[in-house]
């Protein structure tokens, strides 16, 4: 362990977890961090006119791809983090990875309404539902394993927003820390049994059809999805999130005309086998008596809106890779459907209003 204030802990785990970038609006509470900041000349810090601002940048960060894979944003507690609620709100809708790091009152003062300053009781809870991971660090020492497990939590299956939060003595003074490897998640494939089903249905399907949501592009996955497509001659439509799950201009892509009756949405309901791969299959226009096979990183959403789907809950590229192995292993790749394909695409295409 070394002796450091907590702000040089928070600065240092934070860079230790790949952190390059911060969006803040700092204030009286975050001092130490600010301070520890200036010293730390591998994170740039960006500052705000509004919290609003510092969830929104983040989770726009996150998305374009920025270093460490998510955003990072610093809020004062109370209206200051709740000011961000909504940027927080709209990542956690749309599964985006954003830490989150917000002052507290001073320690003795938590919990107790007596008009701190900022002091809003309690805002742990009051951010509860649009966040899957929320910790407050009270001591030095504390705050290494606080920043590592939020990471964690955030990497780990389903990204979406975490948050931790430390009073301001905490952040300014000094203590013992031992910093921490930056957190390293397991993203396995599904379980071995049900990717053998997976692929035992899908190799005796007629007709198979690819529906790829936002999960595709948060997964890194469209490589993979591109080779299952491939082998099965499957089309692949997408959701809004899953635009780009494999390029546009690819024989298979159909696109993301889901309105009902559309060409696309006749289409998907013609399959007698669908493979959903990072969608929770909200308004996807797939008749109830169809057959899904439903992959998903977050077991909780498969089966949410189509109980009978079978479920494959892992990774998405490490859970396609596995079942491009059953199928070459069982089987060749079939013929094209290329110019089938084109067809419902073309009258999709015509259906588009002009530009």
């Amino acid at each position: 362990m070394a002796q450091m204030t907590g702000g040089e802990a928070l600065a240092k785990s934070l860079y230790r977890e790949g952190v390059r970038v911060m969006f803040g609006l700092p204030g009286i509470q975050m001092y130490g961090i600010m301070s520890a900041l200036r010293d730390e000349p591998g994170i740039r810090f960006i500052t705000t006119r509004h919290e609003q601002a510092t969830g929104y940048m983040a989770d726009g960060y996150a998305r374009a791809g920025g270093e460490g894979g998510f955003g990072t944003a610093l809020v004062v507690p109370g209206p200051g983090l709740l000011n961000a609620a909504g940027a927080l709100s709209t990542a956690y809708s749309a599964s985006s990875p954003v830490l989150m790091i917000s002052g507290q009152v001073q320690r003795d003062y938590i919990g107790s309404d007596v008009g701190m300053l900022h002091e809003v009781n309690d805002q742990m809870e009051a951010i509860k539902p649009i966040t899957k991971f929320q910790r407050r660090a009270l001591q030095v020492g504390d705050i290494p394993q606080a920043v590592h497990d939020a990471v964690l939590a955030m990497k780990t299956g389903r990204p979406r927003p975490v948050e931790i939060e430390i009073p301001p003595e905490t952040l300014e003074e000094w203590g013992e820390a031992e910093l921490l490897e930056a957190s390293n998640p397991i993203r396995p494939s599904a379980p071995a049994k049900d990717v053998e089903k997976a692929v035992e249905m899908l190799a005796s399907a007629k007709r198979p059809v690819i529906f790829a949501g936002g999960g595709v592009n948060l997964g890194d996955a469209q490589e993979e999805l591109k080779e299952v497509a491939e082998f099965l001659q499957a089309g692949v439509v997408m959701t809004g999130e899953g635009k780009g799950a494999i390029d546009s201009r690819h024989p298979l892509a159909i696109g993301s005309a889901l309105s009902p009756g559309s060409p696309t949405v006749e289409y998907l309901q013609t399959a007698d086998v669908v493979l959903a791969v990072g969608t929770r299959l909200v308004r996807a226009g797939i008749s109830p008596d169809q057959t899904i096979i439903q992959l998903d990183i977050d077991p909780d959403e498969i089966g949410r809106n189509y109980e009978a789907a079978h479920g494959l809950a892992g990774d998405a590229a490490a859970t396609l890779r596995s079942v491009l192995g059953g199928l070459k292993a069982s089987g060749s790749p079939r013929e094209s459907t290329a110019n089938t394909i084109s067809t419902v695409r073309d009258a999709a295409d015509a259906l588009a209003p002009e530009t």
